[in-house]
């Protein structure tokens, strides 16, 4: 027993336990004996009789899928008390499979014995909820924890779609012509070689443009051009490419957004061939992306409107069946902006082409492309500057466009920004020249009104006009980036720390009462490290907009660590898919507005351990930032 104690010592968390207390805990453990691999626990299936203390060997830890594959593997060996965690939070049943390998030892511990070290010692208690908190922040291990294979679908088939590579996709080969190629030569080739899109090269051998049979509708008969003229002069743009190591899932949004029927596949700088979006969606019959399709297809206010009503479900579908929620906020937002370019080009129809250059931007968490469904309008205008006897047509032509375009989107289901910050507002539409005065005016006497307006617009994204617009002003601001920013940054890592996590004292979550629930604002768990991240980025001018992007791209030059991008990545995703998740189900079943409260109550035992932990890693994070930016203002 003797033995047994001495080792007890080193074991956690049972060696934060008296030494009386582990005099009688060595006298209860009974020792088992394994002489080959045994299979000994089954996920979901096996009543655990209490915990296991491997004092020799090795237990191999894993799921099962419904095909029988081994996932999330991990090997435990001397020291490791296997059990804890289903016997306190899981109904007792294992959690996970495990096989003993040959020459195991084990001290076993009966579950009511085990109990009772767990109401009488705190700090034991925590050791087994915070490891699970950890390690529930995992995707795929909490894909598993949540949905035992045993009654659903597997984690590989539920993901297949958003796990498929474009380098599994057939593509075509291209076909090209030289860009002074008659008309109708070029579109004799096209009807030799039986394709519908050829490709137009310049005399560097570079691809320019690409015609299709819709090019040679719209393009050259629908104007009556001249067969004999260059293929260059009607030819459609952009050209658009993609690497052969991404997901299929990021070439159909990637589509989407330009609007381009065609992608090139690219690999290590070289173009292999070429992809069409019907290639890609007559595969994803029954995927969200032909629903993005019909959305494009949509004619009217009243039918983007039920589009739009439809999302919800999609969202609660798509969660359901295990999809990544940074998965989900795309397909959202490409919902989102694909319903806004039809606005635009609806209004635009009606009013006429614009008198000037412009580019209409989102901004906020649409310009993050992390829209919820809980939305309202954030966007503005961007024109170019024109010369004085211009500047009021121009100006009255935009300001009348944006009203329109923001009462359509309101009766759509995007309500007007109780903030103003939208195009709507006189104060968001304005000249490039105003806008480079705006973000001078925000970062040289910041406040906290113009710290948020600073932020709102450092998230914009470009979505339609001239693109080149928005990388004028890009350019602008990375410039003055460089210059001595005095308190600036400092404000704005203030900003980060304006919203804390809801830990009480002693590391309880924080509630307050609304109606009958005990709630807390997810939203506002989430913001700081939406804002955490903003600041690291604008430090570093990364002028990426979304937050998992940021993130990845601060980790490659040394700014995180892997460990701290993973933990960062994993608990803003976490609460992102349960944020969803909630909304897309008072919508669907509550018929109300969704909201941002989640009821302490409503959560499952493993649902609030996560959460714990989750709110310690935004907390140490935040201190971090506290301590840089306060010194790097002392210094």
């Amino acid at each position: 027993m003797n033995n047994q104690l001495e080792f007890l010592k080193t074991v956690r968390p049972f060696n934060v336990l008296s030494e009386d207390v582990l005099h009688g805990v060595a006298e209860l453990l009974q020792e088992v004996k394994y002489t080959k691999d045994t299979p000994i626990y089954h996920q979901e299936v096996t009543k655990m009789r209490g915990v296991d203390i491997i004092a020799e060997g090795e237990y191999e830890a894993f799921f099962y899928d419904s095909e029988h594959n081994k996932r999330v593997i991990e090997h435990h060996h001397m020291g490791y008390c296997y059990g804890g965690v289903s016997v306190l939070l899981n109904r007792k049943r294992s959690l996970r499979s495990v096989i003993a390998k040959k020459g195991t030892v084990v001290y076993f511990l009966h579950r009511r014995d085990f109990r009772a070290l767990c109401q009488t010692n705190e700090a034991f208690f925590q050791f087994f909820t915070g490891e699970f908190g950890k390690r529930m922040i995992n995707d795929e291990y909490a894909h598993f924890v949540k949905k035992p294979t045993t009654f659903e679908q597997n984690y590989i088939a539920s993901d297949q779609l958003y796990s498929r590579r474009i380098e599994s996709i057939e593509y075509r080969d291209m076909v090209s012509c030289p860009q002074d190629t008659p008309i109708y030569e070029a579109a004799k080739w096209m009807a030799e070689q039986k394709v519908s899109c050829l490709f137009v090269k310049d005399t560097q051998e570079n691809i320019i443009g690409y015609v299709t049979d819709i090019t040679l509708r719209d393009n050259v008969v629908a104007r009556q051009v001249q067969v004999h003229e260059p293929v260059s002069s009607i030819m459609d743009n952009p050209i658009v490419s993609i690497p052969t190591e991404a997901y299929v899932y990021e070439a159909i949004l990637l589509m989407f957004r330009t609007q381009t029927r065609y992608l090139l596949v690219e690999e290590n700088g070289a173009y292999l061939g070429f992809i069409s979006r019907n290639k890609l969606l007559s595969e994803q019959a029954q995927s969200p992306f032909m629903f993005i399709q019909s959305v494009r297809l949509a004619r009217s206010v009243v039918e983007l409107r039920r589009r739009w009503e439809k999302v919800p479900e999609i969202v609660y579908q798509l969660l359901s069946r295990g999809v990544k929620p940074e998965i989900v906020n795309q397909v959202i937002t490409t919902v989102s902006d694909t319903i806004a370019l039809k606005v635009i080009e609806g209004v635009i129809d009606e009013m006429g082409t614009p008198p000037a250059k412009f580019a209409f931007i989102v901004l906020g968490s649409e310009g993050r492309k992390e829209q919820t469904l809980k939305t309202d309008q954030d966007n503005a205008i961007i024109y170019e500057d024109k010369a004085n006897e211009q500047r009021e047509l121009v100006r009255e032509y935009f300001l009348a466009f944006a009203d329109q375009v923001s009462e359509r989107l309101d009766k759509i289901g995007f309500s007007f920004c109780t903030g103003g910050y939208m195009a709507k507002n006189t104060k968001w539409t304005h000249s490039l020249s105003h806008w480079k005065r705006n973000y001078v005016s925000w970062m040289k006497e910041p406040d906290p009104d113009k710290v948020m307006k600073f932020s709102a617009f450092f998230d914009c994204r470009y979505i339609y006009g001239e693109a080149s617009i928005v990388d004028e002003l890009k350019v602008f601001l990375d410039e003055e980036l460089q210059k001595p920013l005095g308190r600036f940054l400092f404000h704005m890592a203030n900003n980060a720390m304006q919203y804390e996590p809801p830990l009480t004292y002693f590391k309880n979550i924080k509630t307050f009462t609304v109606g009958s629930q005990e709630v807390f604002n997810i939203k506002k768990a989430m913001t700081p490290i939406v804002d955490m991240v903003r600041v690291y980025a604008l430090q570093n001018r990364i002028f990426k907009t979304n937050t998992g992007e940021r993130l990845e791209a601060l980790m490659e030059i040394g700014v995180f660590k892997e460990r701290e991008y993973q933990e960062l990545m994993q608990s803003y995703y976490y609460l992102m898919s349960m944020r969803l998740k909630k909304q897309a189900v008072q919508i669907i079943n509550d018929k109300s507005e969704p909201e941002n409260y989640i009821d302490i109550r409503s959560l499952t035992k493993i649902e609030q351990v996560t959460l714990k932990e989750i709110f310690k890693t935004i907390s140490n994070f935040q201190t971090n930032v506290k301590v840089k930016f306060t010194n790097a203002l002392f210094s």
